[in-house]
């Protein structure tokens, strides 16, 4: 299954330096294993803001909660997902 989720991400200002290295080095981990994996189709940055737009490709919405549950910014994010399928006007469906 196809999901189209965009992820805003709000980490306080406050955190200490140290940690929000590390959280953000743990996060370019967890995203770089998942691309690899092909998890994580398409990832894009949202210009101006702190967000980015992804397609992921999972069995299901349960798989899709435990991904995005596994992000270590995952605390830090608002969250908005849309199930997507084939459109009946595709090239791919209309060779």
């Amino acid at each position: 299954m196809l999901f189209h989720v965009r992820m805003d991400v709000a980490v306080p200002p406050t955190l200490d330096p140290d940690v929000r290295a590390d959280l953000l080095a743990r996060e370019k981990t967890r995203a770089l294993e998942l691309q690899r994996a092909g998890t994580w189709v398409h990832l894009w940055r949202v210009v101006g803001h702190y967000s980015n737009v992804s397609v992921f490709e999972v069995p299901d919405g349960t798989a899709l909660h435990d991904l995005l549950w596994s992000l270590p910014l995952f605390p830090y994010m608002t969250i908005e997902v849309t199930a997507l399928t084939a459109h009946p006007s595709a090239l791919s469906e209309n060779p």
